[in-house]
Parts: structure tokens; sequence; C-alpha cells
């Protein structure tokens, strides 16, 4: 999942938007957001919702913003996005993960041997202080990178902002390519906000989400949040025990929020500080995005998978940004979801360990 960033930054306190209150500043964010929102998603771009108030959030940050997604709203984004997928999966997830594990190990294990190449040509060229670019370089499990760095003594500030500038690529691309592609989003009859629902289920719905999402971040699993209620929700859909429900209106503000919570990360004070790693991070992304590409491409002669299917299969990260643009596009969500679930669990596992050893010997 994304990396998370600090409640606020006093670094941009009293100058440019900083200048202005809290609850102004917020009021800023949404007049920006809703008509990018609403212009991406009359244009027909997938994940609109998520994209337009990305951008406005990037627009805030770097212009003085000092606010920050609290805590608690990233928790219950996390919470709606797993039930949204968990109700969208089909029995084929699991059978397509057992049938095709060794491909799945491949493809995981390549990028992550791709990011971390990456992250020593960087630290080799000592373009990035200490071991900086190993952990920002990482493709997944960010917050347990931001984490091992600051205990390597490497520069935090930077790791985060190499996380989230490669979640922006990834999330950009990915959008660009679906709506490009003709993998439009679905009807705006299915996606109306004010579409009636039942609220028993989506009562039960957010309680299964809620009390396994919690328990997920008390036994401490990586992406515990998301992942926990994910699992337990797509187990209760494949067997068909609960029917999972969240309004459209739900959906929107959790699309939004997330894009906030990318956008906000970037800052005044965070740009001044990576003005140096700007174009090797760039660089480092793109070299990644190709190479993912080109995974996705061999998806796609050997097993005849969906195009756009296999490229969001073998984007490097963001998990829940992924989700949100695969369920607004005509693609394989199990396929989609498997893989990424796998890379993450992998990621988690096996990255800072790896991560650690490189950084040992960089």
């Amino acid at each position: 999942m994304n990396a998370k960033h600090p409640k606020s930054d006093p670094d941009n306190a009293g100058t440019g938007l900083g200048g202005l209150k809290p609850y102004a500043q917020w009021l800023l964010l949404a007049a920006l957001s809703l008509p990018l929102a609403a212009a991406l998603e009359f244009a027909g771009i997938p994940a609109g919702l998520m994209m337009g108030p990305m951008v406005a959030a990037v627009i805030v940050g770097v212009n003085g913003g000092t606010i920050r997604l609290p805590r608690i709203f990233f928790f219950g984004v996390q919470v709606v996005l797993a039930m949204m997928i968990a109700g969208m999966v089909s029995p084929s997830l699991v059978s397509t993960f057992l049938s095709r594990w060794p491909l799945f190990l491949l493809i995981v294990l390549s990028v992550i041997a791709m990011s971390t190449f990456c992250g020593w040509v960087i630290t080799r060229m000592q373009i990035l202080p200490g071991t900086t670019a190993i952990w920002g370089s990482s493709a997944g499990a960010a917050s347990t990178m931001l984490l091992m760095a600051g205990a390597y003594g490497a520069d935090v500030r930077l790791v985060a902002f190499m996380q989230y500038l490669r979640v922006v690529f990834v999330a950009t691309l990915a959008t660009l390519i679906a709506h490009f592609g003709g993998h439009q989003a679905v009807g705006a009859d299915e996606r109306s906000l004010f579409a009636p629902f039942d609220a028993g289920n989506v009562a039960l719905t957010l309680s299964i989400g809620i009390v396994f999402g919690l328990i997920g971040r008390w036994l401490r699993i990586p992406a515990g949040s998301f992942l926990t209620p994910f699992a337990v929700g797509s187990a209760l859909t494949m067997t068909g025990t609960v029917h999972f429900e969240l309004p459209q209106w739900l959906l929107a503000i959790a699309f939004g929020l997330l894009g906030w919570n990318i956008g906000l990360g970037f800052t005044r004070s965070i740009l001044r500080h990576a003005r140096r790693a700007f174009a090797p991070t760039v660089i480092s992304i793109i070299v990644l995005l190709s190479f993912s590409g080109l995974l996705a491409f061999a998806l796609v002669a050997w097993l005849g998978i969906d195009p756009m299917t296999a490229y969001l299969a073998t984007s490097p990260g963001g998990l829940d940004s992924i989700a949100v643009i695969a369920a607004s596009s005509n693609v394989d969500l199990s396929f989609v979801m498997a893989l990424q679930t796998a890379r993450l669990v992998i990621i988690t596992l096996i990255g800072p360990v790896i991560a650690r050893f490189v950084a040992d010997r960089a």
C-alpha cells in the first residue's frame, strides 16, 4: 500500500497555501477536486474519481498546503476498497493463482529484482545519500521500507518521495492505457451516485470490513487493513455466504480520499529536498514500468491474456490504486488481484531482506 506521510508539513506553514486555515485548505482542495473528477469521468477516464482528486491534491501540496489525510480516514478507504474488490472477485481467483503460481512467482521475483537493481545502480553512482535509493526503489511494502530506511540512516523523506512518485506514475500510466486502449469505465447507469441500495447489506459489508481491518492492524499484518478484509471477504463471496454491497456515493468518496492521500504527499519541502533525486528517480521508474510492460507482453503472447489485464497485473503498485483502476475498467479482475496480491505478500516477506542485503554491500 501507499507510504504514510506525516499529518502536517510544518516547513510549509505560513508560506503559500500554508498561510490559510486548515478548513480553508480542505475547502479549496474539494473545490479543485470536484470539477477535475467530473471532467475525467465525463471523458470516460477509468478511475477518474481517484485521478481528479489526486491531481488537485498535488496542486495544493506543491503550493504550500499543510493538510494531510487523517489516518482513520485512510483506514476507512482501505476497508471500503477491500470490500469492494472482495465483492467483485469470482471463484476463479484461487484456481487462477494455483494453476499459474510458478508464473506468478517468476513475474513477482523479476519485478523485485529489477527494482532492486535500479536502486543499487543509483546508490553506486552516489546520486543519493547512503542507501536511500535502495529503499526508495522497492516496488512495494512502502511502509516497511520507510521504517527500515530510517534504521539504516537513509533519508526517509527521499525514500517517501520515490515511493509516492512511482505510485503516481503507475496510476497515471495505467489510467491512460485503459482509456486509450478502449477499456472504458463501466456505464454511467451502473455508477449512479444515487442508485438504490440495501442498507442491511451495506451495514453487514462495512461491519465485516471494519472488524477484520482492525484485526489485520492488531496482528500487524503488512497492509492488514486492506489484505485481511479482502481475504475474508473474498472467501465469503466465493462460497456464496454473504452478498456484499456498497453505495456508489461511498465508493466515490473512498476513491477521492485515496487520490488525496497520494497527492498530498508532494509538498514544497519534499520537492526542494528531492530536486537532485528527481531525474534518477524518474529514470528508474521508467525502466521499471518498461520492464513490467515487457512482462505484460509476455503474458499476452504466451497465455493470450488481455493486454490491459496483463499490464495492470504486472504494474509495480500500489495495490489500492491498481484495484480502483481495475474495478473501473473492463479487465479480468480476478487475474489482476491474484497477481497483485501475490506481489504484495512476497515483497513484504522478502523485499526488506533483499534490500538490507544489497544495502550492506552497496
